[in-house]
């Protein structure tokens, strides 16, 4: 049996129990395991917050409509982040479509956004 002492990796106390054992209670573990995670949490809950935006602002703008054109500069006025998107779509016709979960824009000329909803499965 080893005689070291173990101690608690948050708090610094000593740990009795099971020999894996690493932090003294779930308040140290968890308090650890939300610091190691928390530069990453942070970054997903920015992103998030953006990408919610901008779906709102999508539906704000087609109310229940198929689709709707609006100008870019209308968008972006409104709190648009054109760098954040889901994923894109390419049609048959070579377009891309950025997709925000169900709802999608396509760039048109002169500054004009076509804004789609996906039709459910």
């Amino acid at each position: 049996m080893s005689s070291v002492e173990r101690v608690c990796l948050e708090c610094g106390k000593s740990i009795y129990g099971r020999s894996d054992k690493r932090f003294c209670d779930d308040s140290c573990r968890n308090a650890h395991n939300n610091k190691l995670n928390s530069d990453q949490t942070n970054l997903v809950r920015n992103v998030n917050n953006i990408l919610r935006k901008n779906r709102r602002i999508l539906m704000e703008i087609l109310n229940g409509e198929g689709m709707v054109k609006i100008q870019r500069e209308k968008l972006k006025r409104m709190g648009f982040d054109f760098k954040f998107h889901t994923h894109t779509f390419l049609n048959n016709k070579g377009q891309t479509y950025s997709f925000i979960y169900e709802l999608g824009y396509l760039y048109l000329d002169n500054d004009w956004i076509l804004i789609v909803q996906k039709r459910p499965l």
